[in-house]
């Protein structure tokens, strides 16, 4: 048996979540689809049990009444009964307001241009539904298609919009009432009359008291109320929305309207309380996720003809305990400085040495002469070698230089540390790369190795590619990504010559260092590169 979409009262919607699966056993009434309009979100129950034996559509599709959305095979007596998606029910017939051929009991009493006009409710599509939001207030200037009122029922969330343009000359219901299909809600002075005087809107007793929606000056955001799920959390479809393309679990957030409704500022506010560190993720987001702002779910792949074979395989170990730390960098304001080292003449020295260390038993590498300048720079630039504190009122600065050389595994990225950084030579620093590199690989870096770093270098090394965002690692407030060397040209005053140059990439926290600090960082770490006399003095 196929289940069609019903009448949604919009020419068409987009699927935003598929309840069920195939295999699923549903009874009749079971929400099987959500779907939302610019207007509207409608969950869409199935009319008979059964199974699920098909899925007819995906998250995204745009559908319409008559759309078929998935096959069942019904439960004894379930087939034999006439389906009510075989000729679709009116279940939420809501005409255009601006439609001039609205049903009597949708439209609004006929009146001479510019006089006043009492406007009914249209078809909800249930038997009544409660007002949970009055978007306007007698007095109100108001245009056509402009919602009104919010609606809700257990099935449905929906915005009312102004049938004609026009001045609110009275307000019918309050918040909290239940209303049903053809109620008087508002009366509209058409365009052309005088306005109403501005007055409130009428209000329910318990709502005198309702907090305004928080803004960005309030002394403090409202705390996050986890929901048991998100389908609870009191908002309309436009905030919704809003909230998936955000990433924000809507559950986790408290809303400031009536009624505890979720309005877009409420949205706002949270986001920007969690990004600043003015509120703590929810101890009831998904582990995995790492903090309440997290990626939807995973559309159901079992359908072979739409996506193909697949395969399932562990993560490592490193990359699942990496998750909590990688998703911290969504909570920072994250800007990448790019810029090019010459590093012809260090590539030189380089060259002349490393056949006298090879003799030492030590590999001398670009990197260590990096480390050496990036070490020696953040001396002269301490903010780069600071962490923000918690308040977000101090930055705290470190004053030895502990850098974290990211390091490729078979397992992953892992990062051990240099301690004392600046205080190193050439020499001791390419002993200690070469240690620990070759510690990280064969998995014996202790827990202290991989602590206490105030700075990242991220080497791409000959693996090819130009420029890269690295991912600050908090609580760090920047990392250099260095990429592969190419030889290009470069105009010395007389004619162009070719020179080593080597791409820099600077990750750093905007929350405390700009633009100007970041391009003079790099230059500054540029100009040590082009003279290696610098980097050794």
């Amino acid at each position: 048996m196929e289940i069609k979409a019903p009448d949604l009262g919009v020419d068409s919607a987009e699927v935003a979540e598929i309840l069920v699966k195939v295999g699923d056993i549903i009874n009749e009434n079971d929400n099987i689809v959500l779907v939302e309009s610019d207007k509207a979100s409608v969950e869409v129950p199935s009319p008979v049990s059964g199974k699920v034996t098909s899925i007819a559509i995906n998250v995204g599709d745009s559908v319409s009444e008559g759309s078929v959305l998935l096959s069942v095979e019904a439960s004894d007596g379930a087939a034999a009964s006439e389906s009510p998606n075989d000729e679709p029910a009116k279940t939420s017939e809501a005409p255009a307001p601006a439609q001039e051929e609205a049903k009597p009991a949708e439209s609004a009493q006929s009146a001479p241009a510019g006089g006043s006009q009492t406007h009914n409710l249209p078809d909800l599509g249930v038997d009544s539904a409660e007002i949970a939001e009055i978007m306007v207030s007698v007095g109100d200037q108001v245009e056509e298609n402009q919602p009104l009122l919010l609606v809700e029922s257990d099935k449905a969330s929906v915005e009312v919009p102004a049938p004609v343009s026009g001045v609110v000359e009275s307000i019918l219901v309050n918040a909290g009432d239940s209303v049903s299909n053809g109620q008087a809600f508002i009366v509209i002075k058409a365009e052309g009359a005088a306005p109403a005087p501005k007055q409130e809107a009428p209000k329910a007793p318990a709502q005198d008291e309702s907090p305004k929606p928080a803004s960005s000056s309030s002394a403090k955001l409202p705390e996050a109320e986890v929901n048991a799920r998100a389908k609870d959390a009191h908002a309309g479809p436009a905030v919704r929305k809003l909230a998936r393309e955000l990433g924000v679990d809507i559950s986790t957030v408290k809303g400031t309207a009536a009624h505890g409704r979720i309005l877009k500022e409420d949205l706002f506010g949270y986001v920007k309380s969690v990004m600043t560190g003015a509120q703590a993720a929810p101890k009831a987001a998904p582990a995995a996720s790492g903090s309440a702002i997290s990626l939807p779910p995973l559309p159901d792949m079992s359908n072979k003809e739409i996506w193909g074979e697949i395969e399932t395989v562990d993560l490592t170990r490193l990359q699942k305990v990496s998750i909590p730390q990688l998703n911290l960098n969504t909570l920072l304001p994250q800007v990448t400085q790019f810029d090019l080292a010459d590093i012809t003449d260090t590539e030189a020295m380089r060259n002349e040495l490393k056949a006298e260390f090879k003799a030492q038993g030590v590999g001398l590498t670009i990197l260590a002469f990096i480390v050496k300048a990036v070490a020696y720079a953040l001396t002269q630039h301490p903010k780069f070698n600071s962490h923000v504190s918690d308040d977000n009122t101090q930055m705290i600065i470190r004053k030895s230089v502990n850098m974290g050389i990211a390091v490729a595994t078979d397992d992953g990225l892992i990062v051990p540390v240099i301690r004392d950084a600046q205080a190193k030579g050439i020499r001791q620093l390419a002993i200690e790369i070469g240690e620990l590199a070759k510690k990280a690989r064969d998995k014996k870096l202790s827990a202290k190795d991989l602590q206490g770093a105030s700075f990242t270098i991220s080497s791409q090394g000959n693996m090819g590619g130009t420029y890269f965002t690295p991912l600050v690692n908090h609580p760090q407030v920047a990392i250099l990504g260095i990429s592969e060397s190419t030889y290009q040209p470069r105009w010395n005053g007389k004619e162009f010559e070719p020179r080593l140059m080597l791409p820099l990439s600077l990750s750093y926290d905007h929350r405390t260092i700009n633009g100007a600090d970041a391009a003079v960082f790099t230059r500054y770490i540029a100009k040590l590169l082009a003279d290696p006399r610098k980097i050794l003095l």
